[in-house]
């Protein structure tokens, strides 16, 4: 069983495609919780879709936040705290293969949860516990050891530092272990859990590497085809996010994306040489 944690803001085609991805291409049995906070374009259709989905059980939790009750902070290192101080309380919380962190704009490929299994029980049993996270190449990791860690025929892992937090594999006891973020410096910020996490991870490893990027496509992000909300939110300055809300409904993208059934979409970006080779 894996825990999957979904951060969401507008872009509801795209989020569409995400959990369908999860639930086409997962080998093993799963929880999502979703995070949606300050969406501002579709909202009625967002409470029916995942109304939808809990109603179905699809997914297990999902949460709606405005701008106060995420502290006005980065919104999704507050979602990643409150996920991370919910499972705590969960009496099987040592119990489950991994957890995973997916921004909505990742779709994620046939079989990416039996590849990270395998990375993490490689990982676990020959006890490299410098390793808190595993995700893909080339997925924003660097200084990456050159010599690669052979899991199995198939699967190859390289050490390193950074990396983008769009997809990322804890073991569950990664808040336990690593912590949680400072909201302070995170106020009034769109961006910067990864960057947060980094400083922390290299300190407690003494500077040593703390991911593991697989040489596996698990997941493919698709924010350049759907809109990038912490883009463009940062190049509006503080005073003015909140006049023109607009720059973030990514409408033509919208239509564009829900136009296509799952399979038409996957199938597009599966043949996109530069969305493959992206991230």
């Amino acid at each position: 069983m894996i825990k999957i944690i979904i951060t969401v803001r507008n872009r509801l085609a795209i989020t569409k495609k995400c959990i369908h991805a999860i639930k086409s291409h997962s080998t093993i049995p799963h929880q999502i919780y979703v995070y949606d906070n300050s969406t501002n374009y579709l909202l009625e259709e967002h409470f029916t879709y995942f109304m939808k989905l809990y109603r179905k059980k699809y997914i297990s939790q999902v949460t709606f936040s405005h701008d106060d009750a995420t502290f006005n902070a980065f919104s999704k290192a507050v979602s990643s705290n409150i996920f991370g101080s919910q499972h705590e309380f969960d009496p099987q919380k040592n119990n489950y293969d991994f957890l995973l962190l997916l921004d909505n704009d990742i779709i994620v490929t046939p079989g990416y949860d039996r590849k990270l299994k395998e990375a993490w029980t490689y990982v676990n049993k020959n006890k490299i516990t410098n390793i808190k996270i595993i995700g893909q190449l080339p997925g924003g990791i660097k200084r990456t050891d050159k010599t690669p860690i052979k899991i199995s025929n198939e699967i190859e892992g390289f050490c390193g530092h950074l990396g983008g937090s769009g997809l990322w594999s804890f073991r569950p006891n990664f808040f336990t272990e690593v912590g949680y973020l400072d909201l302070r410096p995170l106020v009034n910020q769109t961006k910067r859990h990864d960057q947060s996490y980094w400083q922390i991870l290299s300190k407690k490893n003494s500077g040593k590497p703390y991911i593991m990027g697989l040489n596996q496509k698990l997941g493919i992000h698709c924010g350049s085809i759907a809109g990038s909300v912490c883009n463009k939110l940062m190049k509006t300055p503080v005073a003015r996010r909140g006049e023109n809300l607009e720059v973030i409904h990514f409408e033509d993208a919208e239509k564009k994306i829900d136009s296509m059934s799952f399979d038409e979409f996957y199938k597009s970006i599966e043949n996109d040489k530069r969305l493959m080779g992206d991230w």
